[in-house]
């Protein structure tokens, strides 16, 4: 049986995480992350949620996959506020939608095409998938400091991966071309799966 006083899914309890979280999607990429701070060491791992948590210029701050997709994001960052982070900046690999993107650039996702299906069950399809003014600016100003490769702007997040790399294959391929013709047209410039679940409940929890 699991302890009372630790989250469900995530395993944790109250002071094993930071309130910064950065949420990589595959479990096998928190050791890496992880690895730039200082002093870390693995506090949990169940299913596809695993944490580590360390030190950055005094600062605890911690490392917890999500898994793929809306579902499991909305789960651990739920789980994870119940104990007390409440600054959570996605990290994870995306395909790019415009000729200008190259591989390996870097973007920093200010809003999100709702095109999931996870936050409806927080707020309407009306409500914006937007992400904090201040952490977006935060991020900008550390690639230009670094000088590296980067863009701001919209992603497209969605619940299916092959239909969108083989929509042909789909009964409503004509839809999902179309639909994606628009995004590369209204300027999205990449596809991912978590950023607008993030974004939306993000603001439900007051994040």
């Amino acid at each position: 049986m699991l302890n009372s006083d630790k989250q469900y899914h995530i395993h944790l309890r109250e002071g094993d995480v930071g309130r910064y979280v950065l949420l990589p999607g595959d479990p096998g990429r928190v050791p890496l992350i992880a690895s730039f701070l200082d002093d870390s060491k693995e506090v949990a791992e169940n299913r596809e949620h695993r944490t580590y948590t360390g030190m950055l210029d005094g600062v605890q701050v911690s490392v917890t996959s999500t898994g793929i997709g809306g579902p499991s994001t909305a789960i651990a960052v739920e789980e994870l506020s119940k104990i007390g982070a409440d600054t959570f900046i996605r990290v994870g690999t995306s395909g790019t939608m415009q000729d200008f993107v190259s591989p390996g650039d870097l973007i920093v996702v200010s809003a999100a095409v709702r095109d999931e299906g996870t936050a409806l069950h927080y707020m309407p399809m009306a409500f914006p998938a937007v992400a904090d003014i201040d952490v977006v600016d935060c991020l900008r100003q550390a690639c230009e400091s670094l000088s590296v490769p980067h863009h701001v702007g919209v992603s497209h997040s969605k619940d299916s991966f092959y239909g969108e790399i083989e929509p042909e294959r789909m009964p409503i391929a004509s839809r999902l071309k179309e639909s994606w013709e628009a995004w590369v047209k209204g300027g999205v410039l990449c596809s991912e799966m978590e950023a607008a679940t993030l974004y939306v409940l993000a603001r439900t929890l007051g994040k």
